[in-house]
């Protein structure tokens, strides 16, 4: 239904716009796309209505105006509200309350952390068409917490958490979304984790198949940060390591995030609908930053991580919903 209501709107577009046809072939290429003739017309037209968005707002980076850059990615010929459905999948038990004032002192803390350069991050992963990366977030947390108490680091899977962590007491649903609390929750139920190699990943909902014999983590509870303080997220990512953050990823500046501090002012504190990593932060050009590890692929961002807006309000939540492990 949706293509024939934008046909004549993408007939238009289309009609004015030549010079893009090699573009859009050579992003087809690149992309591995290839559609039927009705599909074809409406991903042309979100694809140019995204290239719009994309140069114009590199247009103003270059003037100065913005402090990240958007590129043409795979994820162009998507609109935000198919993008959001397709690859976020945080689901939200309450909004959180409003928290006290903050008596963290972080001014002993390290101006610089990246948890990276330690050896306590995996390899960026790809959650591809499922909405599992409450599950992405959740073993970052868990495999850097694991390297700090045994110094190996495991690659631990995420398709055990999206086929068995499906309870309604953990709020986890698979490819439907879920929970990196909940997610925590399961393995300690579960008396551990298996590995990724035993337990690979389909992104899919598939049936329960863990294996007790390939655990390589586990944990003996979970800790959740204070509601909406940068300060005491600062603090657990300076002292404690890499930690499991939710945030608001429902734009199209994020969807087509290249690289630098991303700063999006229309980003909610509350409505968080991605589960991510932070694993670091610092100064960018006098910007503060996290330094945050999604589950999009190398091919996304700055090879999988983005620079989000440091101590601004509470951008995109990012401070709202953080929790880490124990082991």
């Amino acid at each position: 239904m949706k293509f024939l209501i934008l046909a004549l709107c993408v007939a238009a577009a289309l009609a004015t716009s030549p010079d893009l046809d090699q573009e859009w072939q050579m992003w087809k290429d690149n992309n591995q796309r290839k559609y039927g003739a009705e599909e074809e017309d409406f991903r042309r037209f979100v694809w140019e209505y995204n290239y719009k968005i994309v140069t114009e707002h590199n247009q103003r980076y270059a003037l100065g105006h913005t402090t990240y850059t958007m590129a043409m990615n795979e994820f162009a010929d998507l609109t935000s509200g198919e993008f959001t459905k397709k690859m976020n999948g945080f689901v939200m038990d309450k909004v959180p309350p409003t928290p006290a004032n903050s008596f963290t002192d972080v001014s002993a803390l390290p101006t610089m952390v990246d948890w990276r350069t330690k050896g306590w991050v995996t390899g960026v992963k790809n959650q591809m068409q499922c909405g599992s990366c409450w599950a992405f977030s959740a073993t970052g947390s868990l495999e850097g917490q694991t390297f700090n108490k045994t110094g190996k680091l495991p690659d631990i899977s995420e398709q055990n958490l999206v086929d068995c962590a499906m309870k309604p007491s953990y709020n986890c649903h698979g490819c439907e979304g879920g929970t990196m609390n909940g997610a925590f929750q399961y393995v300690h139920d579960n008396m551990g984790i298996d590995s990724e190699s035993s337990y690979p990943y389909q992104a899919e909902d598939k049936k329960c198949r863990f294996n007790p014999a390939n655990v390589v983590a586990t944990d003996k509870t979970h800790t959740l940060l204070p509601a909406m303080d940068e300060k005491a997220l600062q603090m657990a990512v300076a002292m404690v390591g890499p930690i499991s953050v939710a945030i608001d990823a429902s734009h199209e500046s994020f969807q087509m995030y290249h690289k630098g501090v991303y700063d999006e002012p229309m980003c909610s504190q509350t409505l968080l609908d991605h589960g991510v990593l932070a694993v670091g932060y610092g100064m960018e050009d006098d910007k503060a930053y996290w330094l945050v590890k999604n589950s999009w692929g190398k091919k996304w961002g700055m090879k999988g991580y983005i620079m989000m807006s440091r101590f601004n309000n509470n951008q995109c939540g990012i401070a709202t919903n953080a929790s880490y492990p124990l082991v």
